[in-house]
């Protein structure tokens, strides 16, 4: 039985660890491998080809939700990282990690934090974040893309499969509620057994000016079509590791998981999310995410989308 934080169980924690080190050794030798081939056959483009992934969808599969917290936030101020930082008496992270907390729909929650790192049970002992089906892990990378495809390994060390679901999510949206983590979960399981995933996400309202060097407006481009992404971003975890190795190994930079889905071939399904579900930017944000955090979480999130 895990404890509250893979740290406080020594035999599995190294099992976690253990996953993460290897993970991130193979990852770096297959890339170093490609690129090597890639400088020998200069005018053929590499090719990568990778195990075929198990069925994605049997009956019971697992949910786990994955916050990687090992980002250092610079843009929003303050001494430390955003996601540390105190929202409504808690830190960032522990509302965060809440809503996935009580919802029935997830089976354990990863969070990964910066190598080395104190425990976040001892870091903040009133923190809440003692919970039984919560589990961190020190082996948080240089960019999100290492920390969620560290996290992945880890989950293998939890005994995840690749059919299983993880739901990755921003540490900075506090906002998120269990309602929306449900209408995520409904709205992607309803795609049955062949379901590639999807994103929570906003139908752009703005009207978005391209810039030019000077900055000066450029172009308005048309809204018709576009969606703003939210967090969380559910996929199997193997169609999920797959891709992000592929992108890694290409030196594809991938903003979000949903586009190394996309250009692995799999378009995501666009589930609508929340206004509240906004992710803690710049140092005017933390006031309004103490604004809603202040307040009950409506019945119908629908109300503030």
């Amino acid at each position: 039985m895990w404890g509250t934080t893979a740290r406080q169980c020594t035999t599995p924690r190294r099992h976690v660890q253990a996953g993460c080190r290897d993970a991130e050794r193979y990852y770096k030798i297959r890339a170093s491998r490609a690129l090597g081939r890639a400088k020998t056959h200069a005018n053929a483009a590499p090719t990568f080809t990778f195990p075929p992934l198990m069925s994605i969808s049997h009956p019971g599969r697992r949910r786990f939700a994955l916050i990687p917290s090992a980002g250092t936030g610079s843009r929003a101020g303050g001494d430390l990282p955003k996601q540390y930082q105190v929202i409504a008496g808690r830190p960032m992270l522990w509302h965060t990690a809440q809503a996935f907390l009580a919802s029935p729909e997830i089976d354990t929650v990863l969070v990964v934090t910066t190598p080395g790192a104190q425990p976040l049970v001892q870091r903040f002992p009133e923190g809440g974040f003692n919970a039984p089906k919560l589990v961190e892990v020190d082996c948080g990378g240089d960019s999100r893309h290492a920390s969620v495809t560290h996290g992945l390994a880890a989950l293998r060390g939890l005994g995840a499969h690749d059919d299983d679901w993880v739901l990755v999510h921003d540490a900075a949206r506090p906002g998120l509620t269990p309602a929306l983590v449900a209408r995520l979960v409904a709205a992607v399981e309803a795609g049955g057994t062949q379901a590639a995933g999807g994103i929570l996400a906003l139908p752009v309202a703005d009207t978005l000016k391209r810039a030019d060097a000077a900055q000066h407006i450029n172009a308005t481009v048309p809204r018709d079509g576009l969606w703003q992404a939210q967090t969380p971003q559910m996929f199997p975890l193997g169609l999920l590791e797959r891709a992000l190795r592929e992108a890694l190994l290409q030196q594809r930079i991938v903003t979000d998981e949903a586009s190394a889905i996309e250009a692995a071939g799999h378009p995501p399904l666009l589930v609508p999310g929340a206004l509240r579900n906004f992710k803690v930017t710049y140092p005017d944000d933390f006031a309004l995410a103490e604004a809603i955090l202040a307040q009950r979480a409506q019945p119908n999130e629908a109300s503030q989308a």
